[in-house]
């Protein structure tokens, strides 16, 4: 079996894919559902874990969705004691995304119990006229009532996610959404531009010619974020993530990154093995990629019969493999060290792509060193268009 190859992965993603309503811009897999398909799926997973635990050793577990914080304690409970008996606690980083409506006190506890150790909050905005136009079922004043809840039950790792360029969305609503998040106190802060994808309420909108999009708002908006949030003593090591640093005199010129990044994306951004479980979730395991299927009634009765949900497998050439990992690495601030990459892919970034990089630095959305690539700070506004370059 391919899977027993090598040492055990280090990265564990799982996906829960219900919400209480779908939000209009989002494109992930999820769903409203009963609290029937909920314990059917939770006893999926569970089977899920148990398959690959024998080839996992997490150092960082995502809990991604979705919303995981609209689980029960009953459910919670069930996953995380599952956990424990195969072994699968005690990362190093174990994040957890949460909605503000669905955060309580009892639920904090267990899985800060558990050994959570960072909370993802989806806050999107602070206005209250937007939320209800994203589809949010939070309102404002759940953000701080949570993140207080969050504190008092122990949790020093919290990252607020935010967006930009919401239809309706002024820089004066975006300004005073960004100082009362910056308000907050936390170690972490993302944040995303509004996506169009197709068949979601907002794309629907803009086809309709409900609202345009005006690039150059989105642009100054992002301008603003990276002042402000450094000026709150943030560092941005991705294009949209800031974190703050523990270190005093940091030395984030030697460690690329701020000591509250958030390891498990660096794990991906790097190029590195993950295990990715529940519906629609995708894996990256030794070079092969799998998808499991997006649908959570097959999901289930797949593992019900005691077999992987997995719909599709992919499995990259060594030269495809390392295009793709230069690509998601330019993401982050601190480009690709040479020597990084090539003890990350076996490949010399210098050699295979030395074109495409010559045709960045010319555009000015790149700089090259004799010890390193990164984007310019108006190379990583475009980051997806100069990563193409690198993916064949």
């Amino acid at each position: 079996m391919l899977e027993n190859c090598g040492p055990r992965i280090s990265s564990l993603y799982l996906h829960v894919p219900f919400c209480a309503q779908k939000c209009a811009y989002c494109a992930f897999f999820s769903e409203a559902s009963s609290g029937e398909l909920i314990n059917r799926y939770v006893a999926a997973l569970v089977r899920e874990m148990e398959l690959v635990a024998h080839d996992l050793q997490p150092r960082t577990i995502f809990f991604g969705g979705g919303t995981p914080s609209l689980l029960n304690l009953r459910q919670w409970e069930k996953i995380l004691r599952t956990m424990e008996r195969l072994n699968l606690l005690g990362a190093e980083e174990f994040t957890v995304e949460c909605n503000p409506a669905t955060v309580s006190a009892d639920k904090s506890k267990l899985l800060r119990d558990f050994g959570v150790n960072r909370i993802s909050m989806g806050v999107q905005s602070l206005d209250e006229a937007l939320l209800d136009r994203l589809g949010r079922i939070h309102t404002r004043e759940m953000v701080f009532k949570s993140f207080d809840t969050l504190r008092a039950a122990g949790f020093d790792n919290v990252n607020v996610d935010l967006m930009f360029a919401i239809p309706g969305q002024t820089m004066k609503i975006w300004r005073a959404t960004l100082t009362e998040a910056l308000s907050l106190g936390s170690e972490h802060l993302s944040s995303y531009e509004v996506i169009y994808e197709e068949d979601t309420p907002l794309f629907a909108q803009l086809q309709a010619g409900e609202f345009s999009v005006d690039e150059d708002l989105a642009c100054d908006m992002y301008e603003d974020l990276i002042a402000r949030t450094t000026a709150a003593g943030f560092h941005q090591y991705e294009i949209a993530n800031f974190a703050r640093d523990a270190a005093l005199n940091s030395q984030l010129s030697t460690r690329n990154f701020p000591s509250h990044a958030c390891r498990h994306n660096l794990n991906y951004w790097r190029g590195g093995s993950f295990h990715g479980l529940g519906p629609s979730a995708t894996g990256y395991v030794r070079g092969v990629r799998t998808k499991n299927w997006s649908n959570t009634q097959l999901y289930c009765e797949q593992l019900e019969k005691g077999k992987r949900a997995i719909e599709s497998r992919e499995e990259l050439s060594p030269v495809a493999r390392a295009g793709e990992t230069a690509a998601f690495g330019l993401r982050m601030n601190a480009g690709w060290p040479f020597a990084d990459f090539q003890r990350t892919t076996g490949h010399d970034l210098r050699g295979e792509w030395s074109a495409d990089m010559d045709g960045l630095v010319q555009r000015g959305w790149a700089s090259r060193t004799p010890e390193r690539f990164q984007l310019t700070h108006e190379g990583l506004r475009f980051a997806d268009a100069a990563a193409e370059s690198f993916l064949r």
